[in-house]
């Protein structure tokens, strides 16, 4: 017997096609901008991550859209006309409008076929991170998971998305307006490479500093000795980048000095957020403790009168 359901994905969870092309499961492609015009993020199907990275080492600066409601239409109608249940797991809505586009297309959707069952789900994640829940999500998908149990078990699931990533500098992201130019100017003027991550809120950030890539790995490394759950045989740790391959393996030997039974999974990080972050940025993804233990105070009450507190 056969999946109960099938599964939506977008380009931005930055995992190697190989492992995402599997029947019941499509791939929305974000759109991204060179100088030779609009190109389809396909995972490096069609393009190398080396050359594109150093195309932005040698001044491209390459520019990001929205998946057009159009195509996030095109999608959401095959599971109406199917009868096959299905969950969209997406890139961000914090970082994206184009979570809110879905949001939108799914209420039209619904409106004209109500007996459809799709379900949406934010990953509140970008990259590697949002791809640790899409790979997981897969294998539950096979293991016998309905929808309306897959869209649950991912709501749930992000939070415990352990993430920490590396960039070289500030600067690209902030002509992105990721991040405040203040921010990017202290990073500069300070020679250091940054710690990022992405909170609950599905937004990026700033959560600590490195003077130069060698720590910076250290400090990775400690990151997830710190926080990983290692009571189970073979956890696995996601590491992606952006065309620094050396510092992988740097990593991947920092990691195996605190836990030998490591399954490592590789990611290139993809044209989208590449273009966001820039070259040399380098992430490590795990899971670990649930995020929403380590709020404060003052953001444990916003989210309740938010109406976002699970406990």
């Amino acid at each position: 017997m056969g999946p109960k359901c099938n599964l939506i994905i977008d380009s931005c969870c930055d995992l190697p096609f190989d492992l995402v092309d599997r029947e019941g499961i499509e791939l929305l492609e974000f759109p991204y901008i060179m100088e030779d015009g609009e190109h389809s993020d396909d995972l490096y199907r069609s393009g190398s991550a080396a050359a594109f990275f150093q195309a932005m080492r040698g001044g491209v600066q390459p520019s990001t859209a929205q998946l057009s409601i159009p195509r996030i239409r095109e999608s959401f109608m095959r599971v109406a006309e199917s009868g096959v249940p299905a969950v969209y797991i997406g890139f961000s809505g914090e970082l994206s409008g184009s979570f809110d586009a879905a949001q939108m297309v799914h209420s039209q959707i619904m409106e004209e076929y109500p007996k459809t069952e799709l379900y949406l789900v934010d990953s509140k994640l970008a990259s590697i991170a949002e791809g640790m829940v899409v790979y997981e999500a897969i294998r539950q998908r096979d293991r016998g998971l309905t929808a309306a149990e897959l869209a649950e078990w991912a709501t749930e699931a992000l939070c415990y998305v352990n993430c920490q990533f590396m960039v070289d500098d500030l600067e690209t992201l902030r002509r992105g307006g990721r991040i405040p130019s203040s921010v990017a100017y202290a990073g500069s003027k300070l020679d250091v490479k940054p710690l990022l991550t992405i909170d609950l809120e599905g937004k990026l950030a700033l959560v600590g500093v490195a003077r130069g890539r060698r720590k910076g790995i250290k400090q990775l490394a400690a990151y997830y000795e710190k926080r990983a759950v290692t009571t189970a045989p073979g956890q696995c740790v996601i590491l992606g980048h952006a065309d620094c391959p050396k510092d992988v393996e740097r990593l991947k030997e920092a990691l195996s000095k605190s836990d030998d039974n490591i399954l490592f999974l590789e990611g290139s990080i993809g044209p989208v957020i590449g273009s966001h972050v820039g070259p040399g940025t380098l992430a490590v993804v795990f899971w670990g403790p649930d995020r929403r233990d380590t709020i404060s105070v003052a953001d444990m009450i916003a989210r309740k009168v938010k109406g976002e507190d699970h406990s």
